[in-house]
């Protein structure tokens, strides 16, 4: 049975190295993908997926109102789809999440989900709220925290280089955040004097 996923992490714990390395895993078996991405991430005006190691593969677009649903199974008329995947799905609507949910239960496809569960000030994205309720499977991908703790939130940092503790909800740049624990994520947003902290890495 099909099942729609949520694979979640901060950033640089490589989702997008996952999805593409799944993605090319089903066509490498003859198997077609489709492959989505918020419009905020383009390149010469096509959805463009890009990891940090280097891979890449355009991506179809979607932005707010896009009905994904009729979208894949337009597509499908012409072509099988065996896995459809989404990057950046912190990024989707609420109803999104429901179409991509309505294409494992009518569609018969597994939508794999790839992005973000909390932005830089501990709240979460539209996106990740409803996959965190509508998912069938929720998958964290993990990543350390400067003192080697599972790193589960993300701060931002200006031009200034300096820690942003307001602003924008979407800033696109993956150059200007930074992963860290609740602990340090605490200290770096203010929100606990840093001396009041008692030891370091492996408690």
């Amino acid at each position: 049975m099909a099942k729609l996923y949520f694979n979640f992490a901060t950033m640089n714990a490589g989702k997008t190295t996952m999805l593409l390395q799944a993605s090319y895993n089903y066509r490498e078996r003859g198997m077609e993908t489709m492959l989505f991405v918020a419009g905020h991430y383009r390149k010469e005006g096509q959805g463009y997926i890009s990891s940090r190691i280097g891979l890449e593969s355009e991506a179809a677009m979607f932005r707010d109102g896009d009905d994904l649903y009729a979208r894949i199974e337009e597509h499908t008329r012409h072509q099988n789809v065996h896995c459809v995947f989404v990057d950046e799905a912190q990024f989707l609507t609420a109803e999104q999440v429901w179409q991509l949910g309505r294409v494992a239960d009518r569609l018969g496809i597994p939508v794999m989900c790839y992005g973000l569960r909390t932005d830089f000030q501990g709240n979460l994205f539209s996106g990740s709220k409803a996959l965190l309720a509508l998912a069938d499977e929720l998958r964290e991908v993990r990543t350390i925290c400067r003192c080697g703790r599972k790193a589960t939130m993300v701060v931002r940092l200006g031009a200034d280089g300096k820690v942003a503790k307001q602003g924008a909800q979407v800033a696109i740049g993956k150059d200007v955040y930074v992963s860290l624990c609740r602990r340090h994520w605490e200290e770096e947003m203010g929100r606990w004097p840093a001396e009041d902290f008692v030891g370091f890495a492996g408690e």
